[in-house]
């Protein structure tokens, strides 16, 4: 069974799928060898595009007038600087707050929407893209209308099946996140989805979990919270940045209750280091995907077993030790 990286982009235009799909394999190489300062060792990827769904062209690197639509303001560029955990103790706090506070007014106890009217004013001033997937709809290939998400969705469901019989871990940015979670919820096939990694997910905004429970409760009436696909069989990891506006709720282990074989989601806090012209963007896929620990998730994906750092670490400190007696001889 072969090993596979399938990556799905979030909100917003982008540039063509070809430039998309090499930015994000040289975000995933470049963390790897940040971490393990060797050649990346060699994957499979494919990303799911549907940009082009909702945009009528792609963002175009040729493009220099900032004003433009289509200009490119934020391409991939190698970080910086290395990433570092830092404690944001009190941000923690107030979002917390605001997370509750916003549960509260939005999502009653069935997770049925209250306010609906305010709540998809919500979704029009900051999540148009999102807005869209809700609510619009296109014409199918033979004239029939569509609502705009079935033909996003199907975008995904494509790649699944062509890969169904190898082991995915699926990597899904922003509202990618959201596409791909309703996509395991409703894909039937056999799949081996190993790994399900969400990296600056707005899916446990109240608004949004409220939307992916009012579908699931057209086959599930009685549903009371909301759970991780069944088809995750392994892992679902959760990585936000405290400073990630789209993801407001950083911790999703609270909304979302484990599976059928007990696969629960495990959030982490990381550093998105993201920055182009002195402007930081803590929500940018590429320094979600250069991050230390996703580095390491994906390694170990690919290489089946956890990275040896520690091993590697007591190594260097031997031949340090080692060139010390060297050179006291030599004296």
């Amino acid at each position: 069974m072969a090993k596979v990286i399938i990556g799905i982009h979030g909100l917003g235009n982008k540039p063509s799928k070809e430039l998309l799909e090499k930015w994000w394999k040289q975000s995933i190489i470049e963390g790897l060898n940040n971490v393990f300062h060797e050649d990346a060792p060699d994957f499979t990827f494919e990303l799911v595009y549907w940009a082009d769904i909702l945009h009528e062209k792609p963002l175009d690197e040729k493009v220099k007038d900032a004003n433009n639509p289509l200009f490119l303001d934020e391409p991939y560029i190698k970080g910086a600087y290395k990433t570092k955990y830092i404690r944001h103790i009190k941000k923690r706090g107030i979002l917390d707050f605001i997370r509750k506070q916003l549960s509260k007014l939005f999502l009653n106890k069935d997770l049925s929407i209250n306010y609906a009217y305010f709540a998809d004013a919500i979704l029009h001033r900051y999540f148009k893209d999102l807005e869209s997937y809700y609510s619009e709809k296109n014409l199918d290939e033979t004239g029939k209308p569509i609502y705009i998400k079935e033909i996003i969705r199907e975008r995904l469901m494509q790649v699944l099946a062509y890969y169904k019989k190898d082991k995915i871990i699926l990597l899904a940015h922003s509202m990618g996140s959201i596409i791909a979670f309703d996509v395991l919820n409703q894909y039937r096939n056999e799949l081996n989805i190993d790994t399900f990694v969400t990296l600056g997910s707005p899916i446990g905004f109240p608004v949004v979990m409220g939307k992916i429970a009012e579908e699931l409760k057209t086959k599930s009436p009685d549903l009371k919270k909301l759970t991780t696909p069944d088809l995750v069989k392994s892992k679902w990891f959760n990585f936000s940045d405290i400073n990630d506006k789209v993801a407001i709720n950083y911790r999703l282990a609270d909304d979302f209750d484990k599976n059928k074989t007990g696969v629960k989601v495990i959030d982490f806090e990381v550093e998105n280091n993201y920055q182009v012209n002195e402007n930081s963007n803590p929500h940018k896929s590429f320094g979600y995907l250069r991050t230390n620990e996703i580095a390491k998730v994906i390694f170990e994906f690919i290489n089946g077993e956890k990275p040896v750092l520690k091993k590697r670490f007591r190594i260097n400190i031997f031949k340090f030790l080692i060139d010390i007696k060297i050179k006291k001889r030599k004296k």
